[in-house]
């Protein structure tokens, strides 16, 4: 991978976790049937990674109407916190854009804010156990008028009436779900770059690899 902003190290750590999650988990109290679910769910990871690989034009067609603001924040809950961080660190990295990865539930403790017509936010709300409070939270920033972009779950047509955009990944297990979150992120960065015309293998300022303190 040649770009700077490395996006294949990210996706393959969480796979890299979570075969080493079922291999620990076998060793202690997961049942057989549920280790068999797991690893037969993760090996098809690379297929839903290429179905949503197809959606490239709509995420091209997003990025053209978000590119030129100067602010964006990221929430997710649960295991899509980090996809939340992630998502925000690599629009930062290749497009100069100011963002925010925030867990969704301290949302009243600072960025709500900054909400309004000119600060969008991208929300992971795939249907998971926390997706209830994920829709409480898209419903408070709409009610400040904040355009939003969920990534949801297949299939969810009740997040429509509720965002503005939505790109949707492959159902899967929920501990799973990031793998698949993560990726729309990482192409909405790219093309916001590219539109920005950003070098978005190289950026200003940034290593491959950080070798001082």
């Amino acid at each position: 991978e040649i770009g700077v902003a490395s996006t294949k190290a990210f996706v393959s750590q969480l796979a890299i976790l979570a075969s080493f999650t079922l291999f620990l988990g076998r060793q202690r109290q997961m049942s057989l049937v549920m280790g068999k679910r797991i690893a037969e769910e993760l090996s098809q990871i690379p297929l839903l990674v290429k179905k949503i690989l197809a959606k490239d034009s709509q995420i091209k067609k997003i990025a053209k109407e978000y590119h030129k603001f100067s602010n964006i924040l990221y929430i997710g809950r649960k295991y899509n916190y980090p996809v939340a961080l992630e998502g925000a660190l690599k629009l930062k990295e290749i497009s100069y854009v100011h963002a925010e990865g925030y867990g969704a539930g301290e949302m009243k403790h600072g960025p709500i804010a900054l909400i309004d017509e000119n600060f969008p936010t991208i929300a992971v709300v795939p249907s998971d156990s926390v997706y209830e409070k994920m829709i409480s939270n898209i419903e408070e920033i709409k009610a400040r008028g904040g355009p939003i972009i969920a990534v949801a779950t297949q299939g969810n047509k009740k997040i429509e009436k509720l965002v503005d955009d939505v790109i949707y990944i492959p159902k899967t297990l929920e501990m799973l779900t990031p793998i698949l979150s993560v990726i729309p992120l990482q192409l909405l960065a790219y093309y916001i770059g590219v539109l920005r015309g950003c070098d978005v293998d190289k950026p200003r300022n940034l290593a491959k690899s950080v070798t001082v303190e």
